[in-house]
């Protein structure tokens, strides 16, 4: 026998598992970090159900009133009685409708003006550097500090000695104060997302800098245009404190405080209340149907870029 088959014969004999000892089985795989076991699924989803009952229940049970008898307003029960005599009620007995026009004309003009201001000073705080911008930008973020119950003996003040009270550009000016520096600062995070390259490319082709914005960058802005109109008619159209303490009298009222008139200290009319608070949630909700799919990137690119 050869040296070079004796050592074959040698590597296979130790190769080979002697006979009646255990086999070992291959080590288990550990589990992955994404993977969840079945409980904390079982709790997660509960969790989760849970949280989706707590946040419908309220607006599912203010429609299941709206259509309830005004003596059945407190009970516990499904509608029994349907009926719709509180949209009735509401539509033609009260200035529910001037109120709506009212609301119609301040939202409006607070939205366009609004979305221009912020897009505009979000654009030029991004693009450009001039004296004063790090002061303007604190002065953004501080105005955003101060409570309403603080602001409403100055503004009420000031509008009085500009004579803007129970006017419509007084609430409009109200609420532009309210909106413009928290979008301004998200319009601000959008615009440092858009290269600047394509600037570059608007001065090469003779546009001047309100040129470039207009045409090149502002539709790239679509997402962060939307997240801030949104923000702006929500802002101005579910605000209380500033329509009560600035309009008076039924006629120049705004939806949010015609709401007052039927449920204050005098009257205790819940059935008209709920059914004039979803006739105002739709509006809202064909705002929030239209804006929805730019809300998430709008949201995230305004807020992960400074």
């Amino acid at each position: 026998m050869t040296p070079t088959s004796t050592t074959r014969t040698r590597t296979t004999r130790t190769s080979t598992p002697p006979t009646g000892t255990a086999r070992t089985h291959p080590a288990r795989t550990p589990r992955k970090r994404h993977e969840r076991s079945s409980l904390a699924s079982a709790g997660l989803h509960t969790a989760l159900a849970l949280a989706a009952v707590v946040a419908v229940f309220p607006p599912l049970w203010l429609l299941v009133t709206s259509f309830k008898p005004r003596n059945d307003a407190f009970s516990t029960s499904i509608v029994t009685h349907f009926t719709v005599a509180n949209y009735t009620h509401v539509l033609a007995d009260t200035e529910f409708l001037t109120w709506f026009k009212n609301s119609v004309i301040i939202v409006g003009l607070t939205t366009v003006l609004g979305v221009f201001i912020a897009a505009t000073t979000g654009y030029a705080v991004s693009r450009f550097r001039f004296p004063g911008m790090r002061p303007l930008m604190w002065l953004l973020l501080i105005t955003q500090m101060f409570p309403v119950a603080v602001l409403i003996v100055p503004l009420y003040n000031l509008l009085a000695s500009l004579g803007l009270l129970n006017q419509p550009a007084g609430l409009v000016i109200t609420y532009l104060t309210i909106a413009v520096p928290f979008c301004a600062w998200m319009m601000k995070g959008y615009f440092d997302t858009i290269p600047v390259e394509i600037d570059e490319s608007g001065r090469v082709d003779g546009l001047n800098p309100f040129g470039t914005f207009w045409r090149l960058v502002l539709p790239l802005a679509r997402p962060g245009l939307a997240v801030t109109g949104f923000y702006t008619f929500v802002t101005a159209w579910a605000e209380v404190a500033y329509a009560s303490a600035f309009m008076t009298g039924e006629e120049n009222l705004t939806l949010a405080g015609g709401l007052q008139t039927f449920v204050n200290q005098y009257t205790n009319d819940w059935g008209s209340m709920t059914a004039a608070a979803v006739i105002i949630a739709v509006p809202a909700a064909l705002v929030f149907a239209f804006a929805q799919r730019h809300l998430v990137a709008g949201l995230t690119a305004g807020t992960t870029k400074g």
